[in-house]
C-alpha cells in the first residue's frame, strides 16, 4: 500500500537538524558530527520521498517542480559570484580555469560549475545541487524500476560506488575537468539514500519487519564503519564524509532508522519559538546551504574588527555568532526567492501554513517543504581565526 501525501512535522525536524548540523560542522569541522548525524545521507533520503510523492501524481509534473524550485537561488548566487569573481582577477591560471564555456553549469548545474580558487567558500557547496537535479532527472526511471524491482534499485547505487572504489580507474569519466566523474560517484554515494525515501513513501519500510530492518540497518552502517576503519581519508582524521563508500553505505543505514521511526511531532506546536524555527529552515534551506559557507568565511575578518577574540574561552561561539548574524542577511533578502520558485506568496520570515503540522510520520509520511541542500565543503583559512577554528576542513560535509 502507498502512503498517502502529506505534510510531515517529523521529516521537517530532520531536514532543520540537517541543515543546522551543516552549519555547525563547516564551522568548527568537528569530525565526528559526520558520524553522529550523516547530514546529506538524511537530506537526499528526504528528497527521496517528497519526490515519491510526486512521482505518483505525474512523472512530468514532478521532475519540472523540483528544477524549478532549485534553479533560481542558484542564478541568484551566480549573479552575485560570478561577477566577484571576475573582478577579483579569475583567469586560465586558476586550478579550475576560466574557460567561459563552462559558465552555462552555473545556469543549469549538470556538473559543477567553474569557479576561481579564491571564491572556493561559495562553489565548494554546490557539488550537492549537482548531485539533487541528477537525482531527479533519474527519478522517473528509478521509480519504475523501484516498483518492480525493489530490491534491485536499492542496491544499485551502492554497486555502482563499490565499483568505483574497487576498480582501478574510471575510462571516459575524465571529461570536463573530472566533473563527470564526480558526478558519477556523488549519485552513486547516495543514490541509495534516496531510494530509502521511495521506500519510505510507498510504506515499504514500515511494511519491513523489525528484525530484518535492524539487520539491514545494522549491516549497513558496520559495513561503512569497518571500511572507514581500513581505508581512511588522506588526511586521517577519520571524516566520513571523505570516505565515500563508507559514507554511502554508513548514511544509508542510518537514513533507513530514522525513516522508519514514528514520532508524534504534537508537541511541537506548543513550542512556538521552536516550531517557527523548524518551518524558517525548512523554507530557507536552498538560501542557507548556498550562502552560510560565504557567512563563515567572512565571520573572522568581520568578528576581528569587533574585537570578538576578546571573548576569551567563548572566542569560538562569538564568531559562530557573527557568521550567523551575516547569514540572516541573504536568508531575509534574497530568501524571498524560494518562495517565487515554489510559488508561493513572497515573505521575509515564513509561517506553518497548514493546521496538520502535529500529524506523526507513521499516519503520513510526506512532503518536505522545498528542496533541501545540505553538505558543504568547508572555508579558507582566514586572518584573525582563532586556532582550531576551522582548520583544514574536510572538502566534503
Amino acid at each position: 500500500m502507498t502512503l498517502p501525501a502529506g505534510r510531515d512535522r517529523y521529516l521537517d525536524v530532520l531536514r532543520a537538524v540537517a541543515i543546522a548540523r551543516v552549519v555547525v560542522f563547516h564551522m568548527f569541522s568537528v569530525v565526528w558530527l559526520s558520524w553522529a548525524f550523516p547530514a546529506m545521507g538524511v537530506m537526499f533520503a528526504l528528497g527521496g520521498s517528497l519526490m515519491a510523492a510526486s512521482l505518483q501524481r505525474s512523472a512530468v509534473r514532478a521532475v519540472t517542480g523540483r528544477v524549478r524550485r532549485l534553479l533560481p537561488a542558484l542564478w541568484v548566487l551566480a549573479a552575485f559570484v560570478v561577477p566577484v569573481m571576475l573582478w577579483h582577477g579569475w583567469t586560465a591560471a586558476d586550478p579550475d580555469g576560466r574557460d567561459l564555456r563552462l559558465l552555462v553549469f552555473w545556469l543549469v548545474p549538470l556538473a559543477d560549475p567553474p569557479g576561481s580558487a579564491w571564491a572556493g567558500d561559495a562553489t565548494v557547496v554546490l557539488w550537492y545541487l549537482v548531485t539533487y537535479l541528477w537525482l531527479v532527472l533519474l527519478s522517473p526511471l528509478a521509480w519504475r524500476l523501484f516498483r518492480r524491482l525493489p530490491v534491485v534499485a536499492t542496491a544499485l547505487p551502492l554497486a555502482v560506488l563499490a565499483a568505483t572504489q574497487l576498480v582501478p580507474g574510471h575510462a571516459g569519466l575524465d571529461v570536463l575537468g573530472g566533473r563527470a566523474e564526480a558526478v558519477v560517484l556523488d549519485v552513486a554515494t547516495f543514490g541509495s539514500c534516496w531510494m530509502a525515501g521511495f521506500a519510505h513513501r510507498t510504506g515499504a519500510l514500515r511494511r519491513l519487519h523489525p528484525a530484518a530492518l535492524a539487520a539491514l540497518a545494522g549491516g549497513a552502517l558496520a559495513a561503512g564503519a569497518a571500511w572507514a576503519f581500513t581505508h581512511p581519508a588522506e588526511d586521517g582524521t577519520g571524516n566520513l564524509n571523505d570516505i565515500p563508500l563508507a559514507q554511502g553505505l554508513y548514511s544509508f543505514g542510518f537514513a533507513i532508522l530514522l525513516l522508519r521511526a514514528a514520532p508524534a511531532m504534537r508537541w511541537l506546536r506548543r513550542v512556538p519559538l521552536l516550531d517557527r524555527a523548524v518551518t524558517l529552515l525548512n523554507a530557507r534551506a536552498v538560501t542557507i546551504y548556498l550562502w552560510h559557507n560565504i557567512a563563515i568565511a567572512l565571520c573572522f575578518g568581520v568578528g576581528d574588527r569587533l574585537h570578538v577574540w576578546q571573548l576569551g574561552p567563548a572566542t569560538e561561539l562569538g564568531y559562530f555568532a557573527v557568521a550567523l548574524v551575516l547569514l540572516c542577511v541573504p536568508v531575509l533578502v534574497l530568501g524571498p526567492v524560494e518562495d517565487l520558485a515554489a510559488r508561493r506568496r513572497p515573505a521575509l520570515l515564513p509561517a506553518q501554513r497548514t493546521a496538520a503540522g502535529d500529524r506523526s510520520p507513521g499516519h503520513v509520511p510526506g512532503h518536505v517543504p522545498g528542496h533541501v541542500p545540505g553538505h558543504v565543503p568547508a572555508h579558507a583559512a582566514a586572518p584573525g581565526r582563532p586556532p582550531g577554528v576551522g582548520d583544514d576542513p574536510p572538502r566534503r560535509l
